[in-house]
């Protein structure tokens, strides 16, 4: 992906936490409140395509079959309720291929996922920020009315059951394309300790970036330099934002110590790392 009108490319740390605040201040409340969603992404070029996309092929019209099947062989505790928003959050979480797109309300959380992989630090990163109050400005009536109804800026997979019942509600024919913010339920400390919640639109074969693309008011990238990535995920890691919060588990524990104590490549030779 080139570099878009909306991409502002950091120089510096300091310079970084200037960006990932830019616009928190609510002079309403006198206080920073952030109406962002964030995503982080390890290279720039990377797509907001959801892992449906990526599937290739007529993969839109799997998107019932998928669904259906993991219903079927799912443990039926793992839901709260027989919900196709309870279900789709429940297989995204578990990576079932699904219309859903992961973000995150922490801007360090995004940070950490476009740092993570040291075999894309020769690339340069990306963290998209989405306004998702002004987004959903731009919703059908009938959603408009459910987030003012409850005094809410993102919907919950509560609030969404009771007004969408079924994906063929959700992307009728005919209507314009939009982009909808909701918050998944807690089912485990992954999903409470990365901040997350999830973007879905009604056409699952568009991507989100070209979506965005006739919104520019909506949306910025901060493009994060592969030189400056290394002082990222150091600091990151120094502020215990890694793996071992984000993943608790073991699994997530062996990501961090791997990724600590492998050697740091730097103009072509390896530097080993330093035993804690």
């Amino acid at each position: 992906m080139p570099e878009l009108a909306n991409d502002i490319r950091v120089n510096s740390w300091a310079q970084l936490q200037d960006e990932l605040f830019e616009d928190a201040w609510n002079g309403d409340l006198g206080r920073f409140r952030s109406r962002y969603a964030f995503r982080g992404l390890s290279d720039s070029a990377y797509r907001l395509e959801t892992t449906l996309m990526r599937l290739g092929g007529p993969y839109q019209s799997l998107e019932r079959h998928l669904l259906r099947n993991f219903k079927k062989y799912a443990r039926s505790n793992v839901v709260e309720q027989d919900s196709v928003w309870h279900w789709l959050a429940v297989a995204q979480h578990y990576g079932l291929p699904t219309r859903l797109l992961d973000w995150t309300y922490s801007p360090y959380v995004a940070l950490h996922f476009a740092t993570a992989n040291i075999e894309r630090f020769a690339t340069d990163g990306v963290i998209w920020a989405v306004n998702y109050l002004h987004t959903h400005q731009l919703l059908p009536r009938h959603l408009m009315e459910k987030l003012e109804e409850e005094g809410a800026n993102v919907f919950t997979v509560e609030m969404l059951s009771a007004t969408l019942t079924s994906l063929q509600e959700f992307s009728a024919p005919g209507q314009q394309n939009f982009a909808l913010f909701f918050e998944p339920p807690s089912i485990d400390d992954r999903i409470t300790n990365q901040y997350a919640l999830f973007s879905v639109m009604p056409d699952p074969v568009q991507a989100l970036d070209s979506w965005l693309a006739g919104h520019p008011g909506l949306w910025r990238r901060i493009i994060i330099p592969a030189p400056l990535k290394w002082e990222i995920r150091d600091k990151l890691d120094q502020a215990n934002i890694s793996e071992r919060v984000l993943f608790p588990g073991l699994d997530g524990l062996s990501s961090w110590l791997k990724r600590q104590y492998s050697p740091k490549q730097e103009l072509g030779r390896l530097t080993p790392a330093r035993v804690a």
